[in-house]
């Protein structure tokens, strides 16, 4: 049983090793709010989402541009000498989950207490090329 967890682990890691990818954890924002940014650079080439990120009212959008600008840095140092402008590069896929939920509680009248649930996420952000560019090894 052992043998068959490792090679399923092992290829999978192989499967990671092609592709850009950049995670948030634990953002101190319900995952409803950052759903909204990460929407809107879902798909998008990469220079078009730093400029929607950038110039969005939502205050979730500075973490997702930080993060993006990680993935883009990722991405880099796996494929140097590949020119980001002529690589086609676009946001594949782009997703937040629920992360944990910090319980307060706010005084209520009569005695009573309501329950504060401050909530929040992961952003997970995965880059792929349009154009599939191989380094060539120089040849002395």
């Amino acid at each position: 049983m052992g043998a068959k967890k490792r090679i399923r682990a092992e290829k999978v890691k192989e499967e990671k090793k092609g592709i850009s990818y950049a995670i948030l954890r634990n953002c101190p924002t319900s995952p409803r709010k950052m759903r909204l940014v990460v929407d809107l650079i879902r798909g998008q080439e990469v220079n078009r989402a730093l400029d929607i990120l950038k110039f969005s009212s939502k205050e979730a959008s500075s973490r997702v541009e930080k993060l993006l600008l990680s993935a883009i840095a990722n991405w880099q140092t796996k494929n140097e000498g590949v020119r980001i402008e002529g690589s086609g590069l676009f946001v594949k896929e782009a997703f937040v989950n629920q992360g944990r939920t910090l319980k307060r509680l706010r005084p209520a009248p009569q005695g009573r207490a309501h329950r504060i649930r401050k909530r929040s996420n992961h952003v997970t952000l995965i880059l792929d090329s349009k154009i599939k560019n191989e380094v060539e090894p120089s040849t002395k």
